[in-house]
Formats: structure tokens, sequence, C-alpha cells
């Protein structure tokens, strides 16, 4: 089975759990590159680092899109990334809730500056050190940016001001802590980015500490304010990405693996099997 990926213009690996040593030197055992375009990595519990160095020293120049855990703390795994790995368009790393996996984290994003397009984060910590720095690293047009935070405003202010010469074509905020009231984060949202005509379609999740109303789009008011400057407001929901959605929108040749512990699904082009 993995001689004739060699042929496949792009693989990737969703959801896995574990890639045990077996799967790993079957594609270390390659004659032919193993071209590797999506890992995402959803439970580092299991993870062996080594072979996951090897899999990024076969496979890491062809990697576009990385989706890391860091609830379950690895260090090493951000430095092999930005070591392997100089062509990631595509970066989602959730759970952090270390400052130490914070500065890896903005060391990996300055690292692939050049190429990076779509980036989303999600911290369960207080978020005010990676807004007051990732605002000078990011690239100065993104496709995507989804942050999903513990802020204040002075913070995300911070942030606004480091990165106002850069265009964001969509733009999610999600608070993972109620605001006391709308008119904190609203006047915010207005100065820096509608003003600013910064941004194509925005979305805000938890703008308001109200059941009824939770999302920048229930407010039709404002939603109609936001188009009047050019900007659409859009459902928090429906303005993220899925990952598997965006793979195979962005690709015509692939085997997709949904690995799970020791299993791996493989997708070819609408053809599923197990092996």
């Amino acid at each position: 089975m993995f001689e004739k990926l060699n042929v496949l213009e792009s693989i990737h690996i969703l959801y896995y759990c574990s890639l045990d040593s077996t799967f790993i030197q079957q594609v270390i055992n390659l004659t032919k590159p193993f071209k590797l375009k999506s890992l995402f990595i959803y439970d580092n519990s299991l993870l062996q680092i080594e072979l996951l160095k090897l899999l990024l020293q076969k496979s890491g120049n062809y990697l576009e899109n990385v989706g890391i855990n860091s609830i379950d703390n690895k260090l090493q795994l951000y430095e092999l990334f930005k070591i392997y790995c100089n062509n990631i368009k595509f970066l989602s790393i959730f759970g952090l809730k270390e400052d130490l996996n914070i500065y890896l984290v903005l060391y990996l994003i300055k690292n692939i500056q050049q190429n990076l397009n779509y980036l989303h984060l999600q911290l369960i910590i207080n978020s005010k050190l990676i807004l007051e720095n990732l605002g000078q690293i990011l690239p100065y047009r993104l496709e995507y940016l989804r942050l999903e935070l513990k802020y204040n405003i002075n913070d995300l202010e911070v942030f606004f001001k480091n990165s106002q010469n850069i265009f964001i074509k969509k733009l999610l905020i999600k608070n993972l802590k109620y605001l006391n009231s709308e008119e904190m984060l609203l006047p915010c949202i207005k100065k820096y980015v509608m003003k600013e005509k910064r941004v194509t379609y925005l979305a805000i999740d938890n703008i308001l500490n109200n059941k009824n109303c939770k999302g920048l789009f229930d407010l039709k008011n404002e939603v109609k304010e936001f188009k009047f400057h050019g900007i659409q407001v859009k459902d928090y929901n429906d303005l993220c990405i899925k990952v598997d959605d965006f793979i195979s929108h962005n690709q015509q040749d692939f085997y997709i693996f949904h690995a799970v512990d020791q299993y791996y699904f493989l997708t070819v082009v609408g053809i599923a099997a197990f092996c």
C-alpha cells in the first residue's frame, strides 16, 4: 500500500492519536518521496518524539497544513516543526496553557511567516503574552486568522495596534470568558477593524454576557453598520474552517489518513478502505 502512495500528489494525516514505529518505518523505507502535506496531531500523550522526528526528516519540506494539540506538554514538538517544516501555510495550535509553549509557538510563527496564510490559535490561559507579541510577526496579509482567547480589552488593543498594517480577509475572535458588556469590545473592534477597513469578513463569538445573543452576527444593527463600511459579519461557526473540507477543496489527488490508535482510515478521492 505504501509504495502506491508515491504516485499521489499529496498525503494527509488527520486526527491521529498515535503513530507507531511500524508505520514510521514503512514511510522511512520508501524509495521515493512521501508527499505528506497535512499532519494534525490531536493527542500528544502517546506521541514518541523520535518517531515524529524521523517522519519530519523524511517529509517535513512537503508539509503545508499542521495542527498541534498543546494540552499534553511536549516542548520538542515546536522545535521539530521549526527545524524541518518551513513551508507551512495552515497552522492550528490549540490547548495552549504554558507561557513557555507560547514563546515556542511565537518562534514557530515567525519562522514560517513567509508562507503562513491561515492561523488558528486557542489558549486556555490568559492571552496577554500572545496578544502582546503576535502582531509584530504576522505576514502582511492573511487569508484567515482565528483567535480563541481569554483576553481583556487592553491586550486586544495592543494586538490591533501592532498589526495595523496587516490585512486579514477573514478574522474570527472568540472570547473564552464572557466580557462584562458589549461596551468594552465593540468600540475596540470598530476603531481598529471597521474604521481601518483591514478585514473583509468578521465573526465574533461570546461578545455579550447574554445567552440569547452571543455573537456579533446576532446584533443586526451592528451588522448593518459593519456592512456600510465594507465588512461582512458572519456567524462564527459558519466562518470557521473545517479541516477536511479545506484540504479536499484545495487538493486534487490525495490520501487522507483518519488515524485512531493503530488503525488508519484511508480516503482516496471518494473511495474508502481500512488497512
